[in-house]
């Protein structure tokens, strides 16, 4: 590390002002402080001592997104060394899911991070820590299959329109990644969505790839039927309840694992960095518009409208549901602030995904949009909650 620290010190005059890319500082200050704590400190009085500063927060995020990215580079090689005939050993699944998904990750850090130095430039500030986490978010959320360049176009918007065009960390009113997985979505649904783009096949096996069938447990479930019918039909598919759970089947890189998502949870609300008044407020708001249409469904049988029969514990475990609530939901830029705003807003993301998959067959998913409808009403959240604490203050006399 010695090494490492004479190297920054040797070149830190060509970075400061009056040096041959002073105009690339805040780019050379982001990898220093990436390896050592910063030597500026303030010069005076107030100071504020916190053990928990930027970088330090978006690091345990980091750390949090670990589960699931392991096992997304694991479950995408292994669905598409599966669908393509290939050996489904740990190590060939590995490298497989290494393969696809680290240029997916790199392309995504080396496109936002270049646009985080151009505006860090003109605006002379540094680049916030915020984009390793929204850097490595997004491309969890993507289907394997999609272009390189899409990746680029996706980070792109995600960082220029969801928040250096709001003036940047702690301004943005979205949260980024989602914001650039809408853009995506809408813009290319062939890339982004159906049966073929959550499986990558390669080294085809033409037996194998006649056989397979890259459908997921949302398009499965959205057909018509009673719970009965919705049910058997997850599970002749081979997507069982804890299969689901678990994670191993074709989705995006990052979401199918509710159970990875549940670590990352827990080490979030442990730390403190997540609110778990988000976490559970969605988990309620999913069961709660989930178990009336279940239970109409058990008393009168079969429904014209899909997935209003299905049990509601299957909306918790498929898709992106947990995933979102978890890393998505609980953003503190783009969530409220107040206790009682936390519960409001959680309860209506879990709510509103349940029902955009069950009314809009069109968006099988539901918890993107859900958390991104909800980050326009984050602020009136708060400013309601405010009031009504106001109101109960008593009034000096």
């Amino acid at each position: 590390m010695r090494s490492l620290k004479d190297f920054f010190e040797s070149h830190r005059e060509h970075f400061s002002e009056g040096g041959r890319f002073e105009k690339l500082h805040p780019f050379f200050d982001a990898v220093e402080t990436l390896f050592f704590i910063p030597g500026i400190v303030t010069k005076t009085e107030p100071h504020v001592r916190d053990s928990l500063d930027l970088k330090r927060f978006m690091s345990l995020v980091i750390v949090a997104l670990i589960p699931p990215l392991f096992f997304g580079i694991y479950n995408t090689g292994y669905q598409s060394n599966l669908a393509s005939g290939l050996p489904v050993t740990f190590m060939a699944v590995s490298l497989k899911g290494l393969r696809i998904v680290l240029p997916i990750i790199i392309v995504s850090y080396a496109v936002g991070l270049a646009w985080e130095t151009l505006f860090a430039s003109i605006r002379k500030h540094s680049i916030s820590e915020g984009f390793l986490v929204t850097g490595l978010l997004f491309p969890l959320t993507l289907p394997p299959t999609i272009p390189l360049w899409q990746v680029a176009l996706g980070i792109s918007f995600g960082v220029i329109f969801g928040k250096e065009i709001f003036g940047g960390t702690g301004r943005n009113f979205l949260n980024p990644a989602l914001t650039g997985r809408a853009f995506l979505f809408f813009s290319y649904p062939m890339k982004m969505s159906g049966d073929a783009v959550w499986t990558v096949v390669s080294g085809v096996n033409n037996q194998a790839v006649d056989t397979f069938s890259g459908a997921t447990p949302l398009v499965v479930s959205a057909v018509q039927g009673s719970a009965d019918v919705i049910e058997s039909l997850l599970v002749n598919a081979g997507f069982t309840l804890p299969k689901l759970f678990y994670g191993l089947y074709p989705g995006s890189i990052g979401g199918t694992s509710a159970l990875m998502c549940l670590l990352g949870a827990l080490l979030l609300i442990f730390t403190g960095i997540a609110s778990y008044r988000i976490i559970f407020g969605g988990i309620l708001g999913v069961l709660f518009a989930a178990f009336p249409g279940y239970i109409i469904g058990l008393i009168y049988g079969g429904s014209s409208i899909p997935m209003f029969a299905l049990n509601p514990f299957y909306h918790l475990v498929m898709g992106g549901s947990a995933f979102g609530i978890t890393y998505m939901a609980t953003d503190p830029v783009s969530g409220p602030g107040m206790n009682i705003s936390r519960w409001i807003y959680g309860f209506f993301i879990g709510a509103l995904t349940v029902m955009i998959r069950i009314f809009n067959p069109a968006f099988p998913e539901g918890i993107m949009l859900a958390i991104l409808f909800m980050n326009l009403f984050s602020p009136l959240l708060d400013h309601f909650a405010i009031q009504f604490r106001l109101k109960k203050r008593v009034p000096n006399v």
